[in-house]
């Protein structure tokens, strides 16, 4: 089903492939005739060209990367047009898109979310941008239909900005890197690797894009194959997939931890655009007649079964036939994993879902950026026809991903068929994949064709007793297991037909709503604030010395940003700083905020000109245990805060929030084993947080133990590679030793002014 390579492989004229070895070169040689060089191959994938052509470095080696647009969703634009605000921002200098599809409720904390989206069109208007209402497309399938383009680069702050079947080679980061692109800054990153992903032969009937991207990403995850790595795709196979389909398994890749993926482009592709009214966009992508690649996946599409993810990550794959005739292991071996995930806060139990032998979940979900496609949904339909989701605990609720795709539904009669079988139909809304919308009874089991199924995403509080739990399946078995009123069915058990739908796409719903500034800003335009929109607190430089008390110990193996921040109820509060970060670690730690707020009152005290001593007693004995071996460190020269350690935080979303809560109450500094993600850690730097990088073993300090940095200003400035630590217990000095990884020097002047905003800030 899926072949890792243990090394670099070459393709040659995008069909052969040759695997790194002793024979290579000879056999390179043979097929076409001249010595191959690998650091030209390198040249002749579709990622390192697309890549060329959008940095301005000069140095393929350092990337300085311009992107050709930028998109945002309602739980992260305010907080990046307010720090973009902040450094002087008058006009968005590249189109830069706005949508509605996270707070669409307005439903949680009376006029918030809608202030939100008035904030949103009115900056649009003052600054030149493109707004699109809630509950007109999620934030993936807007940038498909009106702004992919073959050859482009879109950066999006949402972490499944991904649309690499359609040409275009798409980031999700955190908001500090889209108001990079704002300021006219650039996105800077080392030349990254890029992993073929050779497909052949052809799924079978039942089998859909959910199913694919499950195989890849338990193939992959867990090993860091393409972790911060670019996946191309390629190969025969890529001809038997259409575009929806290509799409699905595209947009799952963030899962895998890669950095951003691309996939050769056809007729298929071609027509994508020329129905959407955009043939001018499309554009044939292809490697070149030898290239090589860091890594190999190779997919046998016609062995693919169908899949489900259990919880509590899209990792956990099994093939439903698996799960369904081995259900007493499986079920033992989830609920035990699940269990460190969960830190046996709660009663967590599978066991009860099976009935005579059988599996039975409680709920079904087609939604959002993955599930809620054209095809996905017309293909359920047509496995529903003739049944009906029955009259007991089961539900299944259907979100198309853009009203267009709505439209067309029920033109063609597919919304009709679904609704006949008690199942819902509802508006474009990301809420089912972050907790927002049909959320789980407890300890009820939710399959569902969205990106993803960590703990805590889907109305969980595991402090009050409550869990709920999600698996990630196609629409097809979704719809299969609907029609069987919730038994747990794969949809290649379904002998019936599933059609092919002709789409065709209707601009007039957004041309009639969608505002389009077309790039012209009109400063005349009033920003509409609501009470909850507030701006960033003011944030102080680097000391040169610093003190910190580790306020969270974590060892899961990973560490998602839901857990560092939640989502679900909390997105009404991204606007407002200071009101989220009560919110911060509460599902995974909840002491974490009263102690982050006690370390930070020194160095409020500190920032006021008063003693931080007598702000917090306790610190006297601290600083006097310093002074026996650092004489000089005191008043003026030292600063106070806080630390997390985690094992490997950052899995997950890009929401900036999960660093930007820990700056706003204190926070100086992470400490890992390793960074989950890219974007997690950038978040960090761009929030003015040093990324400490620890050996994996024994830790040296544990929860509420103070450690003392000295010099740490002159050591980020000096770009020194070891920076030592000490832990301050017991009027004793232990040291320690800590790294940062690699930094650029733009990152480095970030940290030193204490953030982003300080960087960038006009009067200096």
């Amino acid at each position: 089903m899926v072949t890792l390579a243990k090394g670099g492989a070459w393709l040659v004229n995008g069909r052969e492939v040759v695997q790194d070895g002793p024979e290579a070169e000879k056999q390179l040689a043979a097929m076409t005739g001249q010595e191959p060089s690998r650091e030209e191959a390198k040249k002749n994938t579709i990622a390192y060209g697309i890549l060329e052509s959008h940095n301005t470095s000069g140095n393929m080696q350092q990337l300085k990367i311009r992107f050709d647009k930028l998109t945002s969703h309602d739980i992260t634009f305010v907080g990046i047009i307010q720090t973009a605000r902040a450094s002087g921002l008058t006009r968005f200098p590249i189109p830069y898109v706005l949508t509605n599809c996270h707070n669409s409720l307005c439903a949680v904390g009376g006029t918030i979310n809608e202030d939100d989206h008035m904030f949103g069109l009115t900056c649009a208007r003052k600054y030149g941008g493109v707004y699109v209402p809630p509950h007109q497309a999620v934030i993936h399938q807007f940038a498909r239909e009106m702004l992919a383009g073959g050859g482009k680069m879109i950066l999006g702050s949402d972490s499944h900005t991904r649309y690499g079947a359609l040409g275009t080679m798409a980031m999700g980061e955190g908001g500090p890197e889209l108001v990079k692109q704002l300021l006219n800054q650039t996105y800077d990153i080392s030349m990254p690797q890029v992993v073929c992903v050779y497909l052949t032969g052809k799924p079978e009937k039942g089998v859909g894009p959910q199913d694919v991207a499950l195989a890849i990403i338990g193939a992959v995850f867990g090993n860091g194959y393409v972790k911060n790595k670019v996946m191309e795709f390629t190969g025969p196979g890529v001809a038997n997939l259409s575009a929806d389909f290509r799409i699905g398994i595209d947009v799952m890749t963030t899962e895998t931890t890669c950095l951003s993926s691309i996939w050769e482009t056809d007729e298929e592709i071609e027509d994508f655009y020329e129905i959407h009214g955009r043939k001018e966009e499309y554009r044939r992508l292809a490697p070149g007649s030898v290239a090589y690649y860091d890594g190999l996946i190779e997919v046998d599409l016609s062995k693919v079964k169908p899949m489900i993810a259990m919880p509590f990550h899209p990792s956990n794959t099994y093939t439903i036939e698996e799960l369904n005739a081995n259900l007493t292991d499986i079920l033992a071996d989830v609920e035990k994993r699940a269990m460190v995930s969960l830190d046996n806060a709660v009663e967590y139990s599978l066991k009860d879902k099976v009935r005579n032998g059988k599996f039975y979940v409680d709920q079904g979900i087609i939604a959002g950026c993955a599930g809620g496609g054209f095809e996905n949904i017309c293909a359920a339909a047509d496995i529903l026809k003739g049944s009906n989701i029955g009259s007991d605990a089961f539900t299944l609720s259907v979100y198309p991903a853009s009203m267009p795709i709505y439209m067309e539904l029920i033109k063609n009669g597919c919304a009709a068929a679904i609704l006949e079988t008690g199942a819902v139909m509802k508006t474009a809304f990301c809420g089912p994949c972050f907790g927002a919308g049909d959320t789980p009874a407890n300890n009820a089991f939710s399959i569902r064709h969205s990106t993803r199924n960590f703990p805590n995403r889907e109305g969980s509080k595991l402090q009050s007793g409550q869990i709920a739990s999600v698996a990630l399946m196609d629409a097809r078995s979704i719809a299969a297991t609907a029609a069987n009123q919730g038994l747990l069915t794969p949809a290649t058990d379904f002998d019936g037909p599933i059609g092919k739908y002709k789409y065709h796409f209707d601009a007039k719903i957004y041309q009639n709503r969608v505002f389009d500034s077309h790039g012209v800003a009109d400063p005349r335009v009033e920003i509409h604030f609501g009470p909850n929109i507030k701006d960033w607190p003011a944030m102080c430089e680097l000391p040169e010395n610093l003190v910190l008390r580790v306020v969270s110990e974590i060892h899961d193996p990973v560490t998602t940003t839901d857990e560092l921040i939640p989502s679900g109820e909390t997105s009404s509060y991204r606007s407002n700083p200071l009101g989220l970060a009560e919110f911060t670690l509460s599902r995974k730690d909840p002491a974490y905020v009263g102690l982050a707020k006690d370390i930070q009152r020194a160095q409020k005290a500190v920032m006021e000109g008063r003693c931080p001593l007598e702000e917090k007693p306790e610190l006297k004995e601290v600083m006097e245990t310093i002074g026996t071996q650092f004489a000089g460190v005191g008043e003026g020269n030292v600063g106070f805060g806080s630390t997390i350690f985690a094992v490997k935080p950052g899995d997950g979303s890009a929401r900036e929030q999960a660093a930007s809560c820990q700056k706003v109450l204190g926070g100086w500094a992470n400490i890992a084993n390793e960074y989950a993600t890219k974007r997690y850690r950038s978040n960090l730097i761009n929030w003015g947080m040093l990324p400490f990088l620890i050996p994996e073993g024994e830790l040296p300090f544990a929860n509420h133990d103070y450690l003392f940095f000295p010099g740490i200003r002159r050591a980020v400035e000096e770009k020194a590679g070891q920076i030592t630590g000490y832990v301050v217990k017991d009027a004793a000095l232990t040291p320690f030793t800590v790294t940062l990884g690699d930094l650029t020097d733009e990152e480095r002047q970030i940290i030193l002014k204490g953030c982003l905003i300080n960087y960038n800030r006009v009067d200096g």
